[in-house]
């Protein structure tokens, strides 16, 4: 059993499968900043001075201390039970965005396999114009009617 683990887990798909999943959460990552921290403030400073990352609705107020609240850090210092919709906004809009980044990497992984596809070959055969059988191309008489053939 440990022989078929270890022959499982060195093929290459498997290691090819955990590299890709490494580098695909470092990529989220990444694309997590740019979304909340590139383009989220441009964003929310068009349609009014929204930081989205604070959009929320206070479903109950904290024990703490009663609303309203400042931020949703304050709301969340609070204790109060809250619906964080500008997060929920912020992921949305970075699935959107890694999404759209997978496919043009699909797509263009595509494109190269349909150009790496080989040219089809120059016929190797011809057929013999009196009782139509499959002779070589270099050949000069059909050899089942015995006609002669020009080249």
């Amino acid at each position: 059993m440990l022989k078929e683990f270890k022959e499982f887990a060195l093929k290459g798909n498997v290691v090819d499968m955990a590299v890709g999943i490494i580098i695909g959460g470092a990529f989220g990552t990444i694309v997590s900043t740019l979304v909340s921290q590139v383009l989220m403030p441009p964003l929310g400073l068009l349609i009014g001075g929204v930081d989205f990352s604070n959009l929320y609705i206070v479903l109950k107020d904290g024990a703490k201390a009663a609303g309203p609240y400042a931020a949703l850090v304050d709301a969340k210092a609070a204790g109060a039970v809250t619906v964080n919709y500008g997060l929920f906004l912020n992921s949305v809009f970075s699935f959107l965005i890694m999404a759209f980044a997978v496919f043009l990497l699909i797509k263009a992984i595509n494109t190269l396999r349909r150009e790496e596809k080989p040219a089809p070959s120059a016929p190797t055969t011809k057929e013999c114009p009196y009782c139509l059988s499959v002779v070589p191309l270099k050949a000069t008489r059909c050899p089942n009617c015995t006609s002669e053939i020009g080249k």
